[in-house]
């Protein structure tokens, strides 16, 4: 998940797109020597060529800080200073006029295909998150959440790790709206909503399940886990005071805390959720509760 807003996504997608048609550009190029049999640019062969490419140069130099914790932009780094050293190999058998083995191509094609797919991958996150944000909070609206829930479900079904969700409700947010007004609503749901993003790990989601509720999946936690990571925010989100026209508006939330269980469907994992979140609630709101079967 990216921690920014829609604007920021925005502009780091056109900032990839453009680093991507350099890219293009420079292996067309990169093709156009080695065919015509061409002398080769000099920064091709150098040993720090990765970083000379127009790519490189985005990627080393001007690439978002936001992007440095995604697994994609992380793996680019290697990838793309493989595929300059295979391309470079084949520019000096050029230059010595030595045969280009088939071998050698296909080692550099090989790379370069291995490098494009961590491109695009990284390209479909950020459109993904940008496409499927709620326009208000920024975080993720609802259009994706079960087929994402779906797949979390898999890997807990094959034993391949446990998902933790949580249902989490502002406490008394109709209060808010009739007091301060809906805009004074929107900016407490905008700011708590980016509260949680800021404080969830990268591989978390936030979902806007609607309303005032949100749904947070934590993949790869167990239930201890999870409920220390859901106690967390909720202190934090009791200690944020929301700045509107002056005032500071106090605002908790009451969460509800449940596995994804392998044995039922993830609807039902969010209706024990919800059930968890209803106790929480009846126990004097912010508060968390585990979903157990008497619920």
């Amino acid at each position: 998940m990216f921690n920014a807003s829609p604007e920021e996504l925005q502009a780091v997608l056109q900032q990839l797109e453009q680093a991507i048609y350099n890219h293009e550009q420079w292996y067309k190029e990169l093709n156009r020597t080695l065919i015509c049999q061409l002398p080769p640019d000099h920064r091709d062969v150098a040993n720090d060529a990765h970083r000379q490419c127009r790519f490189g140069q985005w990627y080393y130099n001007r690439a978002p800080q936001k992007l440095h914790d995604n697994a994609a932009f992380a793996a680019m780094e290697g990838a793309h200073e493989r595929m300059h050293r295979l391309a470079a190999r084949l520019l000096q058998l050029l230059e010595t006029r030595k045969i280009v083995q088939p071998t050698d191509y296909d080692e550099f094609s090989n790379a370069l295909d291995h490098l494009r797919l961590q491109i695009y991958t990284l390209k479909h996150e950020i459109e993904d998150t940008l496409y499927n944000r709620d326009p208000l909070t920024g975080v993720e609206s609802r259009v994706g959440m079960l087929t994402k829930l779906r797949e979390q479900l898999e890997l807990v079904k094959r034993r391949i790790q446990h998902c933790c969700i949580a249902i989490m409700d502002l406490d008394n947010f109709k209060v808010v709206n009739d007091a301060h007004g809906h805009l004074a609503g929107d900016r407490v749901l905008t700011v708590h909503a980016r509260y949680v993003m800021e404080h969830v790990r990268t591989y978390d989601k936030v979902f806007r399940y609607g309303g005032e509720e949100f749904l947070i999946c934590f993949p790869g936690t167990d239930l201890k886990t999870g409920y220390t990571l859901i106690e967390r925010l909720r202190q934090g989100l009791a200690a944020t005071a929301v700045d509107h026209g002056g005032k500071a508006i106090l605002v908790t939330a009451s969460f509800g805390v449940t596995l994804l269980d392998p044995d039922t469907s993830v609807e039902e994992s969010i209706g024990r959720a919800d059930r968890a979140l209803y106790a929480a609630k009846t126990a004097g709101r912010n508060c968390s509760r585990i979903w157990d079967p008497s619920m």
